[in-house]
């Protein structure tokens, strides 16, 4: 896979809410936010899609 996929994939903590991307998540020992919280989910893209009712 191209870095330039992964790179655009990006992460917020559920307590603190900080976006990481997966490349710093992967250069940390382990998987944990800034905060210690160890719960993140994929952040949504900012953009809506509308697709045409048929």
């Amino acid at each position: 896979m191209e870095s330039g996929v992964l790179g655009s994939v990006t992460y917020e903590c559920m307590r603190c809410g900080t976006n990481v991307t997966i490349e710093e998540l992967s250069a940390l020992p382990e998987i944990k936010c800034i905060c210690g919280f160890r719960v993140f989910r994929k952040a949504r893209q900012p953009v809506v899609k509308q697709i045409k009712a048929i």
